[in-house]
């Protein structure tokens, strides 16, 4: 396909990444135009990207590397876009959830005095993660990400008079700077490795070694720092629950589209990632850990923005997990469901309180849990988990953490399933166990297309270091976390639980500690 064709991919983000230069007093004082102008430049860009995706899984157009504009300089800089299947699926993802949150802004935000300066941020910030995601050199790559921070710090002041959104951004803001600093370090070792930063070339050259020098593992594990702070993963992820004075559609997007952002910089740059096993090994136990940290403390949290906050930590935490076991193809469909969840959870918040409220004076009923009958719903979940992977010609045990994958997806099916049978109606169990089965011949479908999508940009399988130890402490890291809230369900627990429990409630406190640290920025 010609180059100028692909001019049309980046047209809109560019559009929408200009309006940067445009006063806050001036949007503000013409904001019933321009939040429509912003919704419809997103509304097209979701077009455009909605529409290559799907030539791209057509194969009507095969992965592609395009200079758009050239720099003479030396190093040469370009302005380039790198389009395969990761970058279709990523693409057409963040058009959608930006689409979507502008037009629920619109609603949302009217009558503020201030809701021009929003739309002119939210059109920065979705224009430079849309640039990201189809940049086509490492060095693009890691402007588009510094900017998207920036964009989304301005954001998180939205309502800057209020000391908790001041100390949340300044808090993002320094986590954030750690990050870029990490990457920043990691394009110096990349190019003094390789010559070039052209992701085209790095992954053919790539390709090409058998073992990684030290500079390319000092690389490996400072694009692993870059992924962890963006992704909100332990012990950077204070900032995420804090993000509470912030407006609705910036937890939107901020849940469902900026905090993936780590997952995708591990994707993108798989193929030097692969040469660093002990890399991955350290973001998989990164990633286990604040998946299970993140797990319990979203289980004790009242505040649905709260506890959506930790439960967004934990899926970025089980997909960097996934990610650390090579497991790509699973980690880009985590992405995308986790992402579309999550805009509808932070978009239908509102309802969800309602909901709640109009459900808490109805009694529900408590039967016994026949603890053998839920030992053998996880081995039958397991065993069609295998038929239907089968089914699509996927063998799971073959793909590196694919056991410990169906595993966890096993157990979580199983502990809904028990809470289903504590209700003690059948008529509820039989259909619970049906929708098991669906989503296990859902979740196979959905992995066999993504990874049709995404195979051919991603290295070769490879284990990480030590893959039995990682996998046994994981495995057993969510075993435990399942007895756990059976323990805690099931009116048994202990009075060393309950003192727990008031722990995971105030997040173990290392909220509070940061909050003392980043207090002067907010008086200021």
């Amino acid at each position: 396909m010609s180059n100028a064709f692909f001019v049309v991919l980046p047209l809109f983000a560019t559009i929408l990444l200009a309006m940067v230069c445009l006063p806050n007093s001036w949007v503000n004082s013409r904001v019933h135009w321009f939040r429509q102008i912003v919704t419809l430049v997103a509304g097209l860009q979701f077009s455009v990207a909605g529409g290559f995706a799907i030539a791209y899984a057509a194969s009507w157009i095969q992965t592609s590397h395009h200079v758009l504009v050239r720099f003479s300089s030396q190093p040469p800089i370009e302005v380039t876009v790198y389009y395969d299947g990761v970058a279709a699926l990523m693409f057409a993802l963040v058009s959608l959830v930006g689409w979507v949150i502008c037009r629920y802004a619109i609603r949302y935000l009217d009558g503020e005095a201030t809701q021009g300066r929003y739309f002119r941020w939210t059109a920065v910030t979705i224009g430079a993660v849309s640039w990201m995601v189809i940049s086509g050199n490492l060095l693009m790559f890691v402007a588009m990400w510094i900017i998207t921070s920036l964009g989304l710090h301005q954001l998180l002041l939205h309502y800057g008079h209020r000391p908790a959104a001041k100390r949340a951004a300044w808090t993002k803001f320094v986590i954030s700077r750690i990050g870029d600093v990490a990457l920043i370090v990691a394009i110096v070792f990349i190019y003094s490795e390789f010559k070039t930063l052209d992701f085209a070339e790095l992954f053919a050259a790539a390709g090409a070694i058998a073992s990684a020098t030290p500079a390319m593992h000092a690389a490996g594990f400072l694009l692993v720092i870059g992924a962890v702070t963006k992704s909100a993963q332990f012990p950077f992820h204070t900032w995420l629950p804090q993000t509470m004075e912030t407006p609705t559609p910036v937890s939107a997007l901020m849940h469902a589209g900026i905090v993936n952002a780590g997952g995708y910089l591990i994707i993108r740059t798989s193929p030097l990632e692969a040469l660093t096993p002990w890399a991955l090994t350290t973001l998989a136990i990164i990633g286990g850990f604040t998946a299970c940290f993140a797990a319990i403390v979203m289980l004790t949290q009242t505040s649905v923005k709260k506890a959506l906050a930790y439960s967004t930590i934990a899926q970025m935490g089980f997909m960097l997990l996934q990610c650390g076991l090579g497991a790509y193809s699973a980690a880009m469909l985590h992405i995308l469901a986790h992402s579309l969840y999550k805009a509808y959870a932070f978009l239908s918040s509102g309802s969800v309180i309602a909901e709640r409220t109009a459900i808490a004076g109805v009694p529900t009923a408590n039967h016994p849990t026949n603890m053998i009958k839920i030992a053998l719903i996880g081995p039958s979940l397991l065993a069609f988990l295998w038929l239907s992977f089968t089914l699509f010609g996927i063998d799971f045990v073959a793909k590196p953490g694919g056991l410990l994958l169906g595993g966890v997806l096993c157990l979580a099916l199983t502990h809904w399933i028990g809470q289903v049978m504590r209700s003690g109606n059948q008529a509820h169990l039989i259909r619970a166990i049906s929708i098991a089965g669906l989503l296990c011949l859902v979740y196979s479908a959905s992995f066999f297309a993504v990874d049709r999508m995404v195979a051919s940009s991603l290295p070769s399988p490879s284990a990480p270091a030590m893959m039995w130890l990682v996998v046994t402490i994981i495995l057993a890291g969510f075993a435990g976390m399942f007895l756990l809230h059976l323990a805690l369900t099931s009116g048994r627990a202990s009075a060393t639980l309950n003192q727990w429990h008031i722990h995971a409630t105030n997040g173990f406190y290392l909220e509070s500690i940061l909050r003392r640290v980043f207090k002067p920025f907010a008086n200021n």
